[in-house]
């Protein structure tokens, strides 16, 4: 319980100070060169950094310090033949009160085609990790994994159902398992004091088949948050999460995981 109001008393305190810079609906100057460039070419760039009281991640905690997570990405223009995003992802410590290491770089690749009331996507994600210290003898970890999802844009909560396979071997410090998710999320819009905020709900029940341990379970998640918008283009959203282990990922023999309260901040940029 210290350990979740230290790092969650970080998180707040981060996301007071962030949010608290910005006006109302503060508009920013023109980006010049570069917002005019992007604009002609439909190329989307954008990035986003998370503060969080702990690493969660499908249902298993990577570590119990709070965390740094920033991520950039680019994504080509809507198109009758989908659209492509490339980005890289990063986690690292703020803290470091217990003996997790959790070091983390992620090369993502996705594919997306859209029709009036779904997405279609897959992607690749290859996963970097320098603190790892594999049973080959390897100076660091590795892992790649693909998957493939479809979100339903028009039904009630945005259903959206993903499958990851981990083809990364063990020995290398990869998953050599597979995730399915159902994830949920509502956004229920407000004005308070000129600020057009929202309150955002979302959810998700998962089952780990082998997946980074040797059983099979789950987890389910529930999260709430509000959007607020800062300056142009940039939003900032604090938000608390809870998560519960079920099957053999919550047995004390296998994943030993536990009942999780978090919290953090979320900014978002898109240039």
């Amino acid at each position: 319980m210290k350990r979740f109001k230290s790092g969650l008393l970080l998180s707040l305190i981060l996301s007071v100070l962030i949010c608290g810079l910005a006006q109302p609906q503060a508009q920013a100057e023109d980006g010049g060169l570069l917002d005019g460039i992007l604009s002609t070419s439909g190329i989307e760039v954008s990035g986003d950094l998370a503060f969080n009281s702990i690493y969660m991640w499908r249902g298993i905690m990577l570590d119990g310090d709070a965390v740094v997570q920033p991520g950039f990405y680019v994504r080509s223009p809507e198109s009758k033949f989908g659209r492509i995003k490339v980005g890289i992802w990063l986690n690292h410590d703020l803290q470091n009160q217990d003996s997790l290491r959790s070091s983390e770089t992620d090369y993502i690749f996705d594919y997306t085609y859209s029709f009036p009331s779904l997405a279609l996507s897959t992607g690749f994600t290859y996963y970097d990790f320098p603190d790892a210290a594999p049973s080959d003898g390897a100076p660091r970890g590795f892992s790649r994994e693909v998957y493939g999802g479809v979100t339903f844009t028009k039904l009630l909560l945005s259903p959206a159902i993903y499958y990851y396979y981990d083809f990364g071997k063990k020995e290398d410090g990869g998953g050599e398992g597979s995730y399915t998710v159902l994830n949920l999320s509502h956004s229920i819009p407000f004005v308070m004091k000129n600020y057009k905020m929202s309150l955002d709900f979302s959810g998700h029940v998962g089952y780990n088949n082998k997946q980074y341990y040797r059983g099979k379970g789950g987890d389910a998640a529930l999260g709430v948050g509000v959007t607020v918008p800062l300056f142009k283009n940039l939003m900032c959203k604090p938000n608390i999460n809870y998560t519960v282990p079920w099957g053999n990922l919550s047995d004390k023999n296998n994943g030993n995981q536990k009942n999780r309260l978090y919290g953090g901040v979320y900014l978002s940029y898109v240039f």
